[in-house]
């Protein structure tokens, strides 16, 4: 509030004559006006100079991975091609070999060699072995027992048999007219001193070159000597040329049969100069629309004729271009924002200077009223708090009393629940009392005609019930304080037997017929035993008096398992229970029975045992009667 009647002050000093004029303001309009001129045109060249710098690094980056990647694929071919290089070589100077070119028409000679030429094979892991005489004629190899085998074929127009027949190591890659699969081909002449004899052939299956480098991020491929893509990482690639071919070079490849059903189309027609070994060119990739341009970068092996190429996408340097000119220009436009700021600063301390100058003058002034105002204010804030004071005293005193009521509440409530609980207990002791005068009467005749051992069991029945009247005030207890008794393991046949034990007097009085079914025999619950025996003796004595004046009178007991719960079902032959009356039966003081029969908490005191051993208790009517359920935890 001071802050603000301070402010209304400093704003009333402020002179008229101290405010910016119009030609203040468009002079500095112009300057900004100007100064953002000038950041566009700086903006431009920094995007310019930026891509030119970030393309350039970048280029030369991909440039020197590429040629180090190139350099690794060269070494891994040469590699490849040295390690069956010699054994061509090798195996002329095998006498078996030359034996057989003297006499070919020997046949148990030439299957010793077939033989002999399919072990080395398999031991060499080369794709195929075969000799050839000096008109080409392939007299053995080690693929004699394959459906196609070369025995019998005519090599002599391959290129590596001709360099052979010239004495010197031939080198070829073809696909073969026999097994249509690619491979390359080492030939060597067999001499018989000076004399050439023929030729052995060695193919060598280089597919794995292509699977051993087809999951690289860059295209590889290799060209042979006419431009022809033989080895690629793309296979959609194989066989089209990087460059159009002469329409004589495209005779000499069918007539040589070295690519059966060679398409010749180039790559691509748009490619850059040729600079150090590289290239820029675009082409379309495989299953996309759109072309890409990459870098390619090649180099000649000179001992297998072999063009090597490697092509890199450069679509990373228009990222890396894109990054750059957002971080320079993100640079760009922080410093001009900040020198924006800066500037907007100095003019507003000016603009402050000029104000705090005029309203110095007024400050005494304003300063005697913000006083008077001060003293003001506090004399209105002294007495409302006074007010607030005697507020506090009278809530004070309000809660005192509240408290006071709310314990005179409680001590009611207490009296009532006792209430209850005095009642409950004289309901759930008359059917004890009621058996015990049932057995005592029945021992004094049994007594009188000298029957010991029943006089006996009688009493002794009479003790368990007055030990479970003992039990019946804990159990009321419980109820009113909202807990249960000790959960154990239950056989449900035991309780039920205990539970008609009690209630055999007023069974056999009413003359009803009881019949109890238990699938399977040893089921049992989780529950406390004495209260569970209480809930069946109130829902059994609820049927043996709703029957009182019916002609037919059965009780039907039904316990049985389903999924992890035990329900026990309870039928009746009674009038069953009014509709009107059937929601309320659970609640205390609740009964439709006449008066001096019941207090109405039979069912109330079963439905909270229930609750606390986890299950339930619901009653419906049936065409019989009356059926109640209960649904308790398996053991």
């Amino acid at each position: 509030m001071l802050l603000f009647q301070r402010r209304n002050a400093m704003d009333q000093a402020v002179p008229t004559e101290t405010k910016p004029g119009v030609k203040g303001t468009s002079r500095r309009h112009f300057s900004i006006l100007k100064g953002v001129l000038l950041f566009i045109l700086l903006l431009g060249a920094v995007v310019y100079l930026t891509s030119r710098w970030t393309y350039g690094r970048g280029f030369d980056k991909l440039a020197d991975q590429g040629k180090v990647k190139l350099e690794l694929y060269i070494t891994y071919l040469s590699g490849v091609l040295e390690k069956y290089e010699s054994l061509p070589e090798l195996l002329a100077t095998d006498r078996l070999l030359v034996a057989t070119l003297q006499d070919p028409g020997d046949y148990h000679q030439v299957e010793t060699l077939n033989r002999y030429l399919e072990a080395i094979n398999s031991i060499s892991d080369t794709a195929d072995i075969y000799l050839m005489d000096k008109n080409g004629l392939t007299i053995a190899a080690s693929n004699w027992k394959d459906n196609n085998p070369f025995i019998g074929n005519n090599f002599s127009y391959r290129p590596y048999f001709q360099e052979a027949m010239k004495g010197r190591l031939g080198r070829y890659y073809a696909l073969g007219t026999t097994s249509s699969k690619r491979g390359y081909y080492f030939a060597f002449p067999v001499r018989d001193k000076i004399r050439i004899l023929g030729v052995v052939a060695v193919k060598v299956n280089i597919d794995t070159v292509e699977r051993n480098w087809a999951h690289r991020d860059e295209s590889y491929l290799i060209s042979d000597p006419d431009g022809v893509i033989f080895i690629t990482s793309t296979p959609e690639w194989r066989y089209r040329t990087i460059d159009p071919l002469e329409p004589a070079v495209q005779k000499k490849i069918i007539e040589s049969k070295r690519y059966p059903n060679t398409r010749f189309e180039a790559l691509s027609t748009d490619r850059g100069v040729i600079e150090k070994s590289r290239q820029i060119i675009r082409l379309t990739p495989p299953q996309e629309s759109e072309p890409k341009t990459y870098l390619r970068q090649f180099h000649f092996m000179p001992e297998a004729q072999w063009n090597v190429n490697i092509l890199t996408d450069i679509q990373s340097l228009k990222r890396d271009i894109l990054i750059n000119n957002i971080l320079a220009c993100s640079g760009l436009f922080l410093a001009f924002f900040l020198l924006l700021l800066f500037s907007q600063r100095q003019h507003r301390l000016r603009e402050l200077n000029r104000i705090e100058e005029a309203a110095r003058r007024n400050l005494e002034e304003a300063n005697e009223q913000l006083e008077s105002r001060v003293l003001d204010r506090t004399r209105e804030l002294t007495e409302t708090n006074l007010l607030l004071r005697k507020e506090i005293a009278d809530r004070q005193k309000t809660e005192i009393a509240l408290k006071k009521t709310r314990s005179e509440l409680i001590h009611a409530a207490k009296l009532a629940a006792l209430g209850q609980m005095s009642a409950g207990i004289n309901h759930e002791i008359n059917q004890p009392l009621a058996a015990i005068r049932s057995y005592a009467e029945n021992g004094c005749q049994l007594l009188d005609k000298g029957r010991l051992a029943d006089t006996r069991w009688n009493l002794e029945q009479i003790g368990e019930l007055t030990e479970r009247m003992a039990q019946i005030g804990n159990q009321l207890k419980l109820f009113s304080r909202k807990s249960s008794g000790q959960m154990t393991v239950v056989p449900v046949h035991g309780v039920m037997d205990g539970t008609l034990e009690i209630l055999g007097p007023a069974i056999k009085k009413s003359g009803v017929t009881v019949q109890v079914r238990i699938v399977p025999e040893d089921l049992r619950v989780k529950a406390n035993n004495v209260l569970l025996q209480q809930v069946l003796v109130n829902v059994i004595s609820n049927g043996i008096q709703a029957m009182e004046e019916g002609d037919r009178k059965e009780i039907t007991i039904e316990a049985k398992l389903e999924a992890a719960m035990v329900t026990i079902v309870f039928e009746d032959c009674g009038a069953g229970i009014p509709p009107e009356h059937l929601p309320h039966i659970f609640e205390p003081f609740y009964t439709t029975k006449k008066s001096g029969q019941g207090l109405g908490l039979g069912l109330t005191i079963s439905d909270r045992i229930l609750l606390d051993m986890n299950g339930k208790i619901t009653a419906v009517n049936t065409r019989r009667g009356a059926r109640f359920q209960i649904t308790l935890e398996k053991a």
